[in-house]
């Protein structure tokens, strides 16, 4: 399997020195970038798997760059902050960033990070467990071999991270939305913690008082719920968190959601 390509992107050569030796010494190819023309030249040239995006550049948001490539590419994104900048932080993971390096930082927590969001994204969904999601009878996987998860009339195929309607059209999700919504769907009508979530979501160091759950369920709600200010799918636990209230089960992604 040919090696991951990281896009370093910083305004500062030392730090991109420093990146591109500790990622290549680990067996990633490495690319360097330092404005947003550049970034999205090579995003949409394709070939990228993963973006290191330095939230404050010269002359550019790193945040403002993240949200126009989601608009673009659903490519990972770590954003690498200073070690205060929380608020920027939080609204980085909000627009769809994956998740984040705090400067300074050591290189075992930049390959930790990287190694884990690319296992999270790099296409490998993890297997659900058989009291947690109900194998459809009867249903094969299309003819690409994948497997879908059907709820509520939805189809969700996480090899890709599309998401269908009941109509059967396509729902635009992030990668960190969709990977919210995987989260319950191998979790249904079980309750979960906000810290559950958040150590399923990103596998990585946050705050206690970080609130991006709840923004991102938010969020969810809007695309999935009739009534997001009254939802059905995802319930929030008072206090504790939330619950999925859906049946899902295993289908293929060529078949029909079951109501």
């Amino acid at each position: 399997m040919a090696a991951a390509t990281i896009l370093v992107v910083d305004d500062e050569p030392g730090v991109r020195s420093l990146l591109r030796r500790c990622l290549e010494g680990d067996g990633y190819a490495v690319i360097e970038s330092e404005d947003i023309s550049d970034v999205l030249s090579r995003v949409r040239e394709g070939g990228v798997d993963l973006i290191t995006l330095d939230l404050n550049l010269g002359g550019e948001s790193g945040i403002e760059i993240a949200r126009v490539v989601r608009q673009v590419s659903d490519v990972p994104i770590i954003m690498v902050t200073g070690r205060g900048d929380v608020i920027d932080r939080v609204v980085g993971l909000e627009v769809g960033a994956d998740d984040y390096i705090a400067k300074p930082f050591h290189l075992r927590e930049v390959l930790a990070r990287v190694r884990s969001v690319l296992r999270r994204t790099g296409r490998r969904r993890p297997a659900a467990t058989s009291d947690e999601v109900s194998a459809a009878s009867g249903t094969v996987s299309d003819p690409e071999g994948r497997e879908a998860l059907a709820f509520a009339g939805f189809v969700a195929v996480p090899a890709t991270m599309e998401l269908r309607d009941p109509a059967g059209t396509p729902i635009e999700l992030t990668s960190g939305d969709f990977r919210l919504l995987q989260v319950f769907l191998e979790h249904p009508r079980r309750v979960l913690s906000r810290e559950q979530i958040m150590d399923l979501v990103s596998g990585a160091t946050w705050s206690p008082l970080d609130r991006t759950i709840d923004n991102q369920v938010a969020r969810l709600r809007k695309k999935i719920e009739a009534a997001p200010g009254d939802p059905k799918l995802i319930k929030t636990v008072r206090g504790i968190g939330y619950t999925f209230t859906p049946q899902v089960t295993r289908t293929s992604s060529s078949a029909p959601a079951r109501q």
